[in-house]
This record gives structure tokens, C-alpha cells and sequence, in this order.
């Protein structure tokens, strides 16, 4: 994702370098795009059509009053972009009855059978009882994975060492694995021949009568992730599309692009190794994060989540603003990872204004407070006012800072108590969009 974001951050750099737009211009900046677009490794016929559609409406679409005429082709750009990429709606992954089987197919070194995992540790965050079944026979080490990987997210597992029919093993992963919500099914990657992988998946596909097909291909093939796509889409209906490895390569453009081509939709990407690390793919957001626009709602959203889970919000709503209150927020807060993360999400003007050092310092008072917050005693955190000389120097010296540092902090909390409503009111706001 950041090769690919260094890319098209630099087409938008150049296009708001520009001071007026004739057509001079524009076919330089169309140029640029299209050099964008295939170093991206998006197919040819699409990087022309791309390019076509977006010069034809600079040509003809004139800029609402206000906004410059630089400013309006970096909104094309991100218009088509977005067509592109699978169109305005994300695709939805809900399971609609119970138990639900899904089938995970890719080839050999797609990340596959990781993917499996992250897609049931997705599932489970969300209240599902998610089992899953390694039918791969010709990987020596598939089984050995999936198994470590099903015990480290809690999930039951079904497997054969020593099987060799997946199509059985298969059917008796379903028969074993009862009281599931979902059931995962993951499948070999590599055979003799593609033909031989392809009528292995189908006749699975036939015993087990899966409620959605899952493709699972590595950004790292770029275009070349049609080819995959339509070789499966031959032989049984592909219902959802996960790009893995979104995270270390420039071609996860061309991957996209090219799947969205095929008709199949892209509802996750991968962004890391870890199991935690897979994205529900929302094409406007990505799209808006690609071109240096952040992404305020996945900040909000993922706030909304942590908040929730400790029942912030409703604290701060009915009025119960304490120092207890505060503490549950920090760990919100810090559960969302390195703020340097945080601050990537936000608007690149608002990132922008935020230095390093300003990043490092909010980071260091976070962990500051916390100490601070967890030396105080529960009458303390829900009753600040008996907060005097002599308990501040007993809080200091147990969270191993000065009496000082406690002061900042309850001068902190004493300005959040005061901003408690219009934060609340904004909130609320930003929460119900």
C-alpha cells in the first residue's frame, strides 16, 4: 500500500503544482497519469480507457464556483479512480445462514491458507463461531499451519495429516465441525498441473455445496490477477475476491484493477502477516487514502469500535466525565496502535500539520497518564475533587513521575471535563454518518 500510495501521491503533488490547465497541460498531466497507472501495473486497455473518460470530462465538466480547476481534476481523478478500482459500493461479506461454508481457492504462494485464518479471526471479532478444514494433500506443511494458526485464534479446527483425498476430507470437515456459525474450507494451491488443481477445487465445490467461493491472490502479480481469476471462474462461480500483500507492492493497483475486470468483487485486502491484518476493501476510502486524501471514517470507525467495546461513549453521554472515565479512554486510545499510524488516517492537510515531534510527545504523555491514572486508588479515579497535595505526591511517586507532571494531566482532564459536550455533540454527529 505505501509503494503504491508514493506513486499517486506524487501524480497529485504534480497536478497541484500546475497553474492553469490548457490543453498543453492537460495532455501532459494525462501523460503522467498513464505513466502512473502502468507503473502500477494496471492492464493497458484500462489505463487507456482510464485516461480517456477522465480528459473527457476536464474537457467538458465545468468546476463548481470555488473550486480551482487543479483542485477539480484531483476529484476526477479520484472519481474514476474509484470506478476503476470496483465501483462506489463495497461489497458486503455476511453470512446468511447457519452453518455457512465458505471455500478459500488461490494458487501456491497466494498467502491463502494465512488468509483463511485472518477472515475467521475477522469473522470471530464479530461474534461468529468460525471452524476451519485444511484439505490440502499436497503441501506437506499446509496442515501443521492451519492447525497453529487455528489454535491461536481459538478456532476449531478439522484436518488429516495423513489424508489423501481432499474431496473426503472435505465432507467429513463438514460432518465433524458441528455448532458453527461459518465454516472455512481451505484448499491446495499447487498440484501436478493447473488443470488437475482446478478439477481437484471443483469436485470439493460439488461435495460441499459452499455458500461463497473466495479467491485469494497476491497483489504482487499485478494484471496477471485476471488470468487467475477468470482460470477459476471457469469452473465454479467466484462470489468474493481477497488481494493478500497489499502492503508490500506498487502492482496491488494493476490487481485490483484487473479483478474488478472480471466482474468478481475485491471485499478484503491484506495489509500485514499478522492475522489481525486484513481490511474490509471500501474502493472510495482506499481510493482516498491512495491519493494522499485520508481517511476520516476508518479513524472514526475504529474509534467507535474500541469506544464501544469499554462503553466510553456512554459514560461521556450520560455525564459520568471522571477520572475513571479518562483512564478507560487512554486504553482506548492506545489500543489503536502507535499514534504515528493514527495520524496516517487523517486528511493529508491536517497530517501535514502535525510534526513528529508533536506525534512522539502525544505518544509519551499517553503512556505518562496512564502510569499516573493506574497509582491512584478507585476513590480517587471516581472522585477527583479529594485529589489534594499529599495524595498527588504519593500518585507521583508510585507512577515514578513528578507531582508536576499529575498537575498537567488533571489540568488535561479538567479541559476535556469542560468540552465534554461540544465533543459529544460532535461525536454523535460524525458517529451517526
Amino acid at each position: 500500500m505505501k509503494a503504491l500510495t508514493e506513486l499517486f501521491s506524487k501524480l497529485v503533488d504534480k497536478i497541484r503544482g500546475v497553474e492553469y490547465i490548457d490543453e498543453a497541460t492537460l495532455q501532459e498531466i494525462a501523460r503522467e497519469i498513464q505513466r502512473t497507472l502502468l507503473k502500477a501495473d494496471v492492464p493497458l486497455d484500462l489505463v487507456k480507457t482510464f485516461t480517456d473518460n477522465a480528459v473527457k470530462r476536464i474537457r467538458e465538466e465545468k468546476p463548481p464556483a470555488g473550486i480551482p480547476p487543479r483542485e477539480y481534476l484531483i476529484y476526477v481523478l479520484y472519481e474514476e479512480l474509484v470506478k476503476l478500482m470496483g465501483g462506489e459500493q463495497p461489497a458486503e461479506f455476511k453470512p446468511t445462514k447457519k452453518p455457512y461454508i465458505v471455500l478459500l481457492l488461490g494458487v501456491e504462494g497466494s498467502g491463502k491458507t494465512t488468509t483463511s485464518a485472518k477472515l475467521a479471526r475477522y469473522l470471530m471479532k464479530r461474534g461468529y463461531k468460525v471452524g476451519m478444514v485444511e484439505t490440502d494433500t499436497i503441501r506437506p506443511a499446509a496442515f501443521d499451519q492451519l492447525k497453529q494458526l487455528a489454535e491461536k485464534i481459538g478456532a476449531p479446527f478439522y484436518g488429516e495429516r495423513d489424508g489423501k483425498d481432499a474431496v473426503e476430507i472435505a465432507r467429513r470437515g463438514v460432518t465433524n465441525l458441528k455448532g458453527v456459525d461459518v465454516l472455512i474450507i481451505d484448499t491446495a494451491g499447487r498440484h501436478r498441473n493447473e488443470e488437475a488443481l482446478l478439477q481437484e477445487v471443483k469436485a470439493i465445490y460439488d461435495a460441499v455445496n459452499p455458500d461463497e467461493v473466495v479467491l485469494v491472490v497476491d497483489a504482487t502479480v499485478g494484471k496477471l490477477a485476471a488470468a487467475q481469476a477468470e482460470a477459476f471462474m471457469k469452473y465454479l462461480p467466484i462470489h468474493t475476491v481477497i488481494i493478500t500483500k497489499m502492503d508490500s507492492t506498487a502492482r496491488g493497483g494493476g490487481a485490483l484493477a484487473a479483478v474488478a475486470k472480471t466482474g468478481a468483487r475485491v471485499k478484503f485486502i491484506g495489509v500485514g502477516e499478522d492475522v489481525e491484518e486484513l481490511e474490509p476493501f471500501n474502493p472510495r476510502k482506499f481510493v482516498a487514502r491512495l491519493l494522499g486524501m485520508g481517511d476520516l471514517d476508518a479513524l472514526l470507525e475504529k474509534i467507535k469500535a474500541v469506544f464501544e467495546e469499554e462503553e466510553v461513549l456512554e459514560e461521556i453521554e450520560s455525564g459520568r466525565l471522571d477520572l475513571l472515565t479518562f483512564k478507560k479512554q487512554i486504553d482506548s486510545l492506545m489500543k489503536l496502535g502507535p499514534l504515528s499510524k493514527v495520524f496516517q488516517l487523517l486528511p493529508g492537510g491536517l497530517a501535514a500539520k502535525i510534526s513528529e515531534e508533536q506525534i512522539e510527545l502525544s505518544q509519551k504523555n499517553l503512556k505518562k497518564w496512564r502510569a499516573i491514572l493506574s497509582s491512584m486508588t478507585m476513590e480517587e479515579l471516581k472522585n477527583p475533587d479529594i485529589l489534594n497535595a499529599s495524595r498527588i505526591r504519593r500518585i507521583a511517586l508510585g507512577a515514578g513521575v513528578t507531582p508536576k507532571d499529575v498537575k498537567e494531566m488533571l489540568t488535561v482532564y479538567e479541559n476535556l471535563k469542560k468540552m465534554s459536550k461540544t465533543l459529544k455533540r460532535q461525536m454523535r454527529l460524525r458517529m451517526a454518518r
